[in-house]
């Protein structure tokens, strides 16, 4: 059976991730993300998770206190522009994740934005080590999401090849703006 966007983004990172890695969920929502990158890592890895809504980081602490990960996971209500402020310089990130668009059952009205996803972006890329992945995965069907899906689509094919592999997963006889998956691996 064919993946959807976010079960395949799971599929790669349960293919990449072991206990002990560093990484990135750049935008926690509702904490799915999140408790599975814990589960990857392991008590000896480490998530740095990034929101600019104060409900999204307090559902996600809930979710990983449920699950007794929250030990494993640093949780900021910043946004993932500012990572370089909260991140240790010279660490190694295994992978980093971004869901775009709004929180689900939240304001519409809050979304991500093409500068910012971009300006994080270009800050995790030199941390990935090699093998590492950076996934995107664009909600682009509400107000807003056509500029910002242009803009990341823009920017990572545009990545050298010499440098990353990038691959463009999605569903092209869906209606209604279906998810897609860009996935960034660091040769």
């Amino acid at each position: 059976m064919i993946e959807n966007a976010l079960r395949y983004s799971h599929t790669l990172l349960t293919n990449t991730l072991i206990s002990g890695d560093t990484v990135i969920d750049a935008t926690v929502g509702n904490g799915g993300d999140t408790v599975l990158l814990a589960k990857l890592v392991g008590k000896t890895g480490h998530v740095f998770g990034f929101d600019i809504q104060a409900q999204a980081i307090q559902t996600t602490r809930e979710k990983l206190m449920l699950t007794s990960l929250l030990e494993q996971v640093s949780l900021y209500n910043e946004g993932h522009e500012n990572l370089d402020h909260f991140i240790p310089e010279n660490t190694d990130i295994a992978a980093a994740v971004f869901n775009l668009g709004y929180l689900p059952k939240g304001d519409k009205k809050i979304i991500t934005k093409g500068k910012t996803t971009i300006q994080a972006v270009e800050l995790i890329l030199p941390r990935l080590r090699k093998g590492g992945l950076l996934l995107l995965t664009v909600y682009s069907g509400h107000l807003g999401g056509e500029l910002e899906k242009s803009a990341v689509v823009d920017f990572t094919k545009d990545l050298s090849q010499e440098l990353y592999t990038v691959l463009y997963y999605g569903f092209i006889n869906q209606k209604n703006a279906p998810p897609f998956l860009i996935a960034v691996e660091k040769k």
